[in-house]
C-alpha cells in the first residue's frame, strides 16, 4: 500500500525502512554486539519456541546477573512495538500506562512530521514537555492570558506546554521528529486531548458562526474527521497581539545546548539538568540529557521525589532496579526504548558498549531533578558505621568520595 505523505511511492517495507536508517528508531539485533555475554543460541537455526533475535538484545533476561532476585515487574518499553499511527503528514506512536502500567506519573509519543505538515491545533488536561531530536519545527502557543510564542526549534531544544495551553507544531525539513512525554502516565483517556476541528465538527455552525461574526458558509468545509497530523506549507506570517511574545522566565522554550552543563566529577560524560531552577514555567515535569561515554556508569543512586521514565536515544546499556525486600531486576536498553524506575528505587545505569556513546533522557514528574547517590551518602555518614555495615576495612570507608560522582568513567578503579 503506497504511502502518499511520501510521495505516493512509497511502500509500507520502505516506510519502515527510512525510519530504521533515518532515525535509527529499530534495534541493530547483531550477534557479539553484547560481548560480555555469551548465548548458546543461533541465530540461524531456531527450532521455535524462542525469538532469538530478542533473546541477544536482551541477555540480562536470560538470568546473566546473578545478584538478580524476587520479582520485579517489567519496566521496559520499546517505541517500535507501539502501534505507529500513519497520517498524511507524518506519523505518530505512543507509550502510556496500557504499555508499561508501572508508568503512573509519564506517558511519551514520538512524531514525525513531514516539511510543512501540522500536528493540527490542540490542547492536553496535562502538560506537554517536547524534545527536538531530528530536523526543527515551530512551535505556536497561546495561554489563558493572551500571552503566546511562535518559535523556530532545533536539535536538542525543549518546549513545555502547561495543562491547558493551546498549541500546534509544524515541521521545518523534510523530516522532523522529537520526542514528547507528558505527566500522566494514562495519556489516552477520553477527555484528555482536545482537537479544534473534532471541537467544531461537533458544534452547531450556527453556534460557530455566532461565536466569531462570521455568515454559516464560510464553514462549510470543516473537517468532519479529524486528521492529527496534516499536510501544510511553511507558514511566512508573523503574530502580533496586546502582549509581546514570552520570553526569559515566561518562555515555553528552552535551549538545552546553549546553557551550560552540569559539573561531572566522574569524568564520565555529559549531564544537562533541565527544571524549574533554569527553566521556570516547566513546574510539572523535570528531565536530564545524558550522554555517558563508552564502558561508563551513572553512579548507584535513587530519586527521591518521583519515579524516574527514561527513553534512550542512542547505545547500548543495562540498568539493575532494586524495589527492596530483595528483589532486582536487570534490563537491557538500546535505541527505542523507554522505561520507568519506581519511585525511591535503587538503580545505576551502564554503558555495554566499549566504543559507542549512550544517550537517553530521563523524565520525572516534578518541578526539580533530586537524586541521593550512595556514595555520597556513604561518605558523609560515620566511617565506622559504614565499615561495620558493609563489612569493609575503615580506611575503604573514610576514603569514600563526598561529592557526587553523576557519570564515571571506565576503568576509575582504584585498590
Amino acid at each position: 500500500m503506497p504511502f502518499p505523505w511520501y510521495g505516493g511511492s512509497w511502500e509500507a517495507s520502505q516506510v519502515v525502512n527510512h525510519m530504521t536508517l533515518r532515525l535509527g528508531k529499530a534495534h541493530q539485533f547483531l550477534v557479539g554486539v553484547y560481548t560480555r555475554v555469551s548465548l548458546d543460541i543461533s541465530l540461524t537455526v531456531n527450532p521455535g519456541g524462542t525469538d532469538p533475535q530478542l533473546d541477544v538484545a536482551n541477555p540480562d533476561g536470560l538470568g546473566q546477573q546473578s545478584t538478580d532476585a524476587g520479582t520485579v515487574p517489567n519496566l521496559k518499553w520499546p517505541f517500535s512495538l507501539s502501534k505507529t499511527k500513519i497520517f498524511p503528514g507524518g506519523w505518530t506512536r505512543t507509550q502510556d500506562v496500557n504499555d508499561l502500567p508501572q508508568s503512573k506519573d509519564i506517558a511519551a509519543a514520538q512524531q514525525h512530521l513531514r516539511r510543512g505538515a501540522l500536528r493540527e491545533l490542540h490542547w492536553h488536561k496535562v502538560a506537554e514537555w517536547g524534545f527536538v531530536y531530528s530536523g526543527s519545527v515551530l512551535i505556536s502557543a497561546v495561554d489563558a492570558d493572551g500571552n503566546y510564542q511562535l518559535q523556530q526549534l532545533g536539535f536538542g531544544d525543549i518546549w513545555y506546554f502547561p495543562k491547558g495551553v493551546a498549541h500546534t507544531i509544524q515541521g521545518l525539513e523534510d523530516d522532523n521528529e522529537y520526542l514528547l512525554t507528558f505527566d500522566d502516565g494514562d495519556f489516552n483517556a477520553v477527555g484528555v486531548t482536545f482537537m479544534v476541528d473534532d471541537w467544531l465538527a461537533h458544534t452547531p455552525k450556527s453556534v460557530i458562526a455566532k461565536n466569531f461574526g462570521l455568515n454559516e458558509t464560510v464553514f462549510k468545509n470543516l473537517p468532519t474527521t479529524d486528521p492529527y497530523i496534516l499536510n501544510g506549507t511553511i507558514t511566512n506570517s508573523s503574530v502580533s497581539g496586546i502582549n509581546p511574545q514570552l520570553s526569559g522566565n515566561s518562555s515555553f522554550v528552552y535551549r538545552t545546548l546553549q546553557h551550560p552543563s552540569e559539573s561531572v566529577p566522574g569524568n564520565g560524560g555529559t549531564f544537562y539538568k533541565i527544571d524549574s531552577t533554569n527553566f521556570p514555567i516547566s513546574k510539572t515535569i523535570a528531565a536530564t540529557y545524558v550522554t555517558l561515554k563508552p564502558g561508563g556508569l551513572r553512579e548507584l543512586h535513587w530519586h527521591p521525589n518521583a519515579e524516574e521514565w527514561l527513553y534512550f536515544h542512542q547505545g547500548q546499556g543495562r540498568a539493575t532496579v532494586f524495589i527492596g525486600n530483595a528483589n532486582a531486576r536487570t534490563f537491557d536498553f538500546g535505541p527505542g526504548d523507554t522505561a520507568v524506575f519506581p519511585d525511591n528505587s535503587g538503580h545505576y545505569i551502564e554503558n555495554t558498549s566499549p566504543t559507542d556513546d549512550l544517550v537517553w533522557i530521563e523524565i520525572y514528574k516534578s518541578d526539580r531533578v533530586q537524586d541521593i547517590s550512595l556514595t555520597q551518602w556513604l561518605a558523609l555518614t560515620p566511617a565506622d558505621i559504614v565499615a561495620n555495615t558493609l563489612k569493609i576495612d575503615l580506611s575503604v570507608a573514610q576514603g569514600l568520595k563526598k561529592e557526587k560522582q553523576l557519570l564515571i568513567a571506565a576503568n576509575t578503579t582504584s585498590g
